[in-house]
């Protein structure tokens, strides 16, 4: 069953036993955005159509952020752009995003863990969340010998929401982030960033 089978949250909760909980557990984590993105962006929003699909809002708002962000983390992630992300006949599919630990064997290896998944959408937030965490439980399952916290964003270009799943538990962060309020969304996507370092680096001290 591919991801984007799942239309609803609850139709992955109850397939997979896992627990919702709401809590706003995002940080932020300042990062400084440079003149340059900004005013592209600026441009971009103003002159380009930008939210006419989910392939638009990925190219337009969702890739540069992220990209800009993981250029400070290049050296440890790599970050996938609709790579098949498969873990058996019920949870497989190409996320829109996968930041994934950089592998020793080169860029082009797709090498666990597997941290950030990224689901783009159409105002559609509730089969956007559907999605993702379909796709965090598929790679919380490749990563099943790492204890790891597997973060979850949806975005439809303008808003961006967060999540995180441990364990059984999936936990969606009450507040969400606007693309219009850039330095805090450019935080809250460091933080994230932050948090995968960390638990890379931990794995990695063991």
């Amino acid at each position: 069953m591919a991801f984007s089978s799942y239309k609803t949250i609850g139709e992955v909760l109850k397939a997979f036993q896992v627990t919702y909980t709401e809590l706003n557990f995002m940080d932020e984590a300042e990062f400084s955005v440079s003149d340059y993105f900004r005013e592209d962006l600026q441009t971009v929003m103003r002159e380009g159509v930008v939210y006419n699909s989910e392939f638009a809002i990925c190219e337009n708002l969702i890739y540069p952020v992220l990209k800009e962000v993981w250029k400070r983390y290049s050296s440890k992630f790599t970050l996938w752009s609709h790579q098949s992300l498969n873990y058996d006949e019920k949870l497989s599919g190409f996320p829109e995003y996968i930041l994934a630990k950089r592998s020793p064997l080169g860029k082009v290896v797709f090498d666990k863990p597997y941290l950030i998944l990224v689901e783009a959408k159409q105002d559609n937030f509730e089969a956007g969340w559907a999605q993702c965490l379909a796709e965090m439980i598929a790679a919380q399952r490749l990563n099943a010998e790492l204890t790891i916290t597997i973060f979850g964003i949806v975005s439809n270009g303008d808003r961006w929401q967060f999540g995180k799943l441990e364990a059984e538990v999936f936990t969606k962060n009450n507040a969400p982030y606007s693309i219009y309020e850039l330095d805090k969304l450019f935080a809250a996507v460091n933080y994230v960033f932050q948090q995968c370092e960390v638990q890379l680096n931990n794995l990695l001290a063991v």
